[in-house]
């Protein structure tokens, strides 16, 4: 009987074993935490990743959205709002259950708004900051300690329009500008802790956000008659309601992402674009911005003096 009882025990002892195992997951599979996946860029880049053998912690708001990408190997769905604090106190809950930790986060999750920066309300402002600014800054806040602790890698996805000027794009131009500053700073605050901080500036590849863009254009010239912006609404729905079935898949964006997230030395800049055309263009909106500040200032730089500063800029990325 003593004998029976010291074999059960010790079965027990390995099942309890096995089970501890089993939640502390292996250290080999890094979870990555990436909102706004049940679409376009943050979709591309879950799948990519949870194929690749990370698991996957995709964001998405709708329920429906939520169980499509549960279904995925490696992957889990959580409900995650970027602008609703319960939700983000529940997805960190949700992850420190989960004994994986936490080694990179991709902060995706945005929205695109069109206006005429003398026409758009305060709440147009406060809606597109709230999603695209202090989203990003709720949910890197939350997950931080879990980050600093892997000694991990934060990214953020920005825009190329963060450089450049255009008629319309005023609210996401300035939201975009935003996170690049923001992730500038914290990269500065948290390399003490070992944690790298990388920003993504995306063109234009193909996405459903140019469909949604078209219809929103068309609603806001129908609803608002008096906007002195008539013309520049109209093309800008007729850019978006153009066949973009010859764009490019996100999938330079998320090659962009991973690299971010597991090279040995990330860069803190990655401008993606589908083509010279798109990157010419971002260039030239920052060396414009360099003229632009250097012109008249009481200790003006000449064009050598200017040429040298950049080459030595160039030589630190080389």
């Amino acid at each position: 009987m003593k004998i029976l009882l010291l074999i059960v025990g010790v079965l027990l002892q390995v099942q309890i074993s096995a089970a501890a195992d089993h939640a502390k997951v292996p250290n080999d599979q890094k979870a990555i935490l990436v909102t706004g996946a049940s679409s376009g860029i943050g979709r591309n880049i879950a799948e990519t990743l949870a194929e690749d053998g990370y698991f996957v912690y995709a964001g998405a708001r709708k329920q429906a959205d939520i169980d499509a990408l549960s279904k995925l190997t490696n992957v889990q769905g959580i409900r995650l709002d970027v602008t609703v604090q319960a939700d983000i106190d529940n997805a960190v809950a949700t992850v420190e259950k989960s004994g994986r930790g936490l080694y990179g986060l991709v902060n995706n999750a945005g929205v695109v708004m069109l206006k005429p920066l003398i026409e758009a309300t305060e709440e147009d402002m406060q809606f597109i900051m709230d999603v695209n600014v202090f989203g990003p800054y709720r949910i890197t806040k939350a997950f931080a300690p879990l980050i600093i602790e892997s000694k991990g890698r934060i990214t953020s996805i920005s825009s190329i329009a963060a450089f450049g000027a255009a008629s319309l794009l005023g609210p996401y131009s300035i939201s975009k500008a935003a996170v690049e500053t923001y992730s500038d700073v914290l990269a500065s605050e948290l390399k003490q802790f070992g944690v790298g901080v990388s920003v993504i500036e995306p063109g234009n590849y193909q996405s459903d956000v140019f469909k949604n863009m078209h219809q929103r254009l068309a609603k806001e010239a129908q609803s608002d008659p008096t906007t002195q912006y008539a013309k520049a609404y109209q093309a800008m729905a007729n850019f978006s309601a153009a066949d973009r079935s010859a764009h490019k898949e996100p999938d330079d964006v998320t090659a962009a992402v991973k690299d971010a997230l597991f090279t040995d030395q990330p860069k803190r800049r990655y401008m993606v674009t589908p083509n010279e055309n798109e990157s010419r263009y971002t260039l030239a909106a920052v060396m414009r911005l360099i003229a632009q500040l250097n012109e008249g200032q009481l200790y003006k730089y000449d064009d050598k003096t200017l040429v040298t500063m950049l080459q030595a800029q160039l030589d630190k990325t080389k």
